[in-house]
Order: structure tokens, then C-alpha cells, then sequence
């Protein structure tokens, strides 16, 4: 998701370089304004997909969380039954007690392990999404702060000499 959000910034940044000058506009260029909006149309519409596959992630932490735990209840239950059918002798009794409290350290410790490492997964799928989308965000502000200059440079008072024609170029407000 993150490359088709990239491709389309460097399209617009191909498009804004590669258009047309401005007879005597120094650095003003003409590009068509249909084409541009609907870039920027689409960046909008793919980025909030980033946020999504996060809230995804999240989610299918969580469901991995829960088959965990059903898990060591399952494993707890099994170790229950066994030990009661053991009840009747004293030795066996005792091992299957042991038994039972190995079964559920070592779920409790598998449940944690499972915990840790599918909040360090997610966590590290939510910190590169968010990377992605401050890498966007900062090409945009830099797009846009390079179109602002370009605009800007337009708006400079005229120079001493003959007077020429300027043509207005439409502020495209991106906020």
C-alpha cells in the first residue's frame, strides 16, 4: 500500500516537472488541473487503507491472544480430569497435582510468549505504517511547499522595464 502512494506522489512530482512553461513565466509551468486534483484524490483515499490494515493487525493480534487462552484453559481442563481420575491413589495423587501445576506454568508461560511477541509484531507493523505515512506526508508538504514557491515567485512585483502580460495561475488549495 505504502509503494501505490509513493508511485502516485512521483507521478504528480512527473507531472509538475514535465509540463509545459510559461512563455516569460520563469519558472511557472501549466498542468492540467483535472489531473492533478484526481492525485491527489487518490493519495487521500489510499492512505487512510494504511490505517486499516493497522486496526487489521490489531485485530488479528487479539484473536490470536483469545486462541492462546482457550488454549491453556483447554490444557488446564485436560490436566483437571486427568488428576481427578488419579485421586483414588495417594502417590499418583501427588504426580498428577505436579503434573497439573507443570501443564499450567507452562501455559501461563507460553500464553505470555505468545503475548509478547504478537504485540512486538504488531507494534512493528504500526510503526512502519506509520513511518510510510509520515514518509508521504512529508513528500506532500514538500510538493506542496515547492508549488507554493513556484506560485509565490509569480506574485513578485514586477521589475523596472517594459511591462508584460502576466498570466494568473489558479492556487490549488490542498488543505
Amino acid at each position: 500500500m505504502e509503494n501505490d502512494v509513493l508511485e502516485l506522489i512521483e507521478m504528480l512530482y512527473t507531472m509538475v516537472t514535465e509540463a509545459w512553461g510559461v512563455p516569460l513565466g520563469n519558472e511557472k509551468c501549466i498542468v492540467e488541473r483535472d489531473k492533478v486534483l484526481n492525485l491527489l484524490d487518490e493519495i487521500k483515499q489510499r492512505l487512510p487503507a494504511d490505517f486499516s490494515e493497522a486496526r487489521r493487525l490489531v485485530s488479528a493480534r487479539d484473536e490470536y491472544i483469545t486462541s492462546a487462552k482457550r488454549e491453556a484453559e483447554s490444557i488446564r481442563r485436560a490436566a483437571e480430569e486427568r488428576s481427578r481420575e488419579l485421586v483414588e491413589q495417594e502417590e499418583v495423587v501427588r504426580a498428577a497435582k505436579a503434573r497439573s501445576n507443570e501443564i499450567l506454568t507452562n501455559a501461563e508461560t507460553r500464553t505470555r510468549e505468545l503475548y509478547r511477541v504478537a504485540n512486538e509484531y504488531v507494534d512493528d507493523a504500526l510503526k512502519r505504517t506509520e513511518e510510510a505515512i509520515n514518509s508521504a506526508l512529508s513528500e506532500v508538504r514538500e510538493s506542496r511547499t515547492n508549488f507554493r514557491s513556484a506560485v509565490g515567485a509569480n506574485r513578485a512585483p514586477a521589475k523596472s522595464g517594459p511591462q508584460v502580460d502576466r498570466i494568473n495561475v489558479p492556487k490549488i488549495d490542498i488543505d
